[in-house]
């Protein structure tokens, strides 16, 4: 048995804590068991080293592969796809990295003001303008020694011929008769109480004339109704009038009595002048 497998040796327990070397332990630890230990350098000069170096990089790149490897390969919790995991993975940190107490984004966004509503100015009302009253015509001035109502009835007739395109003549005739007739009066007449119910500036009693013009209703003229109205009594005139052949030729007299048929043929002519002059003032 070899000297460095002595059984006497000291156990572990039983040796000194302080370790002592000599030349004859140095030589035994060179042995021909062991081979020479290396001188021992620090960790840059190992470092510096060129099989080190290299032996390091490779050592980092494999840990740096199996990491990506191992990233593209995570199913995630409950096999949630990778994007879905990467895109909640991007989310978080961008949670993380907000602030609560951000300021006021340095851009300035235009904001429309809203238009207050300002008081409207008082507006001063005028008042309303009452309705004026309808302007009476005014009423004809009395010629040839007539009344006020005669020359306004004279207007009547002139005004109804002027409407029917009648000539001239045509209007001195009806003027004539109607002073012959009822001296320009709107007469009732006492044969017949119905035509007192009608607006009226008189009364005659012959037979059942009535009106400007005492036409009968019984002859067919109208109506005690329409009779009593002047412009209705002229427009008859007129009407019958213009059914006489040759009337513009005849005289006055004869015109107006082709239409009358009165017992008294020549009780018109006197009235001609007269005639002539109203239908002057109102034309």
């Amino acid at each position: 048995m070899l000297a460095d497998h002595s059984p006497q040796q000291p156990s572990p327990e039983t040796r000194p804590h302080t370790r002592t070397v000599d030349a004859a332990s140095g030589e035994r630890r060179i042995g021909r068991h062991r081979a020479p230990e290396p001188p021992r350098r620090g960790a840059r000069a190992v470092l510096a080293s060129t099989p080190a170096r290299v032996a390091l990089a490779g050592g980092v790149t494999c840990c740096l592969g199996l990491v990506a490897f191992a990233g593209a390969h995570d199913p995630g919790p409950r096999g949630t796809p990778v994007s879905e995991v990467l895109a909640d993975r991007a989310e978080a940190a961008d949670r993380a990295s907000r602030s609560l107490d951000r300021g006021a984004s340095p851009v300035a966004v235009p904001v429309t003001p809203i238009p207050t509503a300002s008081p409207s100015p008082s507006v001063t009302r005028q008042p309303t303008p009452k309705p004026k009253k309808p302007v009476k015509p005014r009423r004809p001035q009395p010629v040839a020694g007539l009344t006020q109502a005669q020359m306004d009835n004279a207007k009547v007739i002139v005004d109804v011929g002027v409407q029917l395109k009648v000539p001239r003549r045509g209007l001195v005739v009806a003027i004539a008769t109607a002073m012959q007739e009822s001296n320009l009066y709107n007469l009732a007449s006492d044969v017949l109480p119905e035509s007192y119910d009608y607006p009226h500036q008189g009364s005659g009693s012959d037979h059942d004339s009535v009106g400007l013009f005492q036409q009968r209703p019984s002859s067919g003229w109208g109506t005690v109704a329409q009779l009593m109205r002047p412009a209705y009594a002229a427009r008859a005139f007129y009407t019958a009038l213009a059914e006489v052949p040759g009337w513009q030729e005849m005289s006055v007299t004869a015109a107006a009595q082709a239409v009358q048929v009165s017992a008294f043929p020549d009780a018109y002519a006197p009235h001609e002048q007269r005639a002539t002059t109203v239908v002057a003032a109102l034309t």
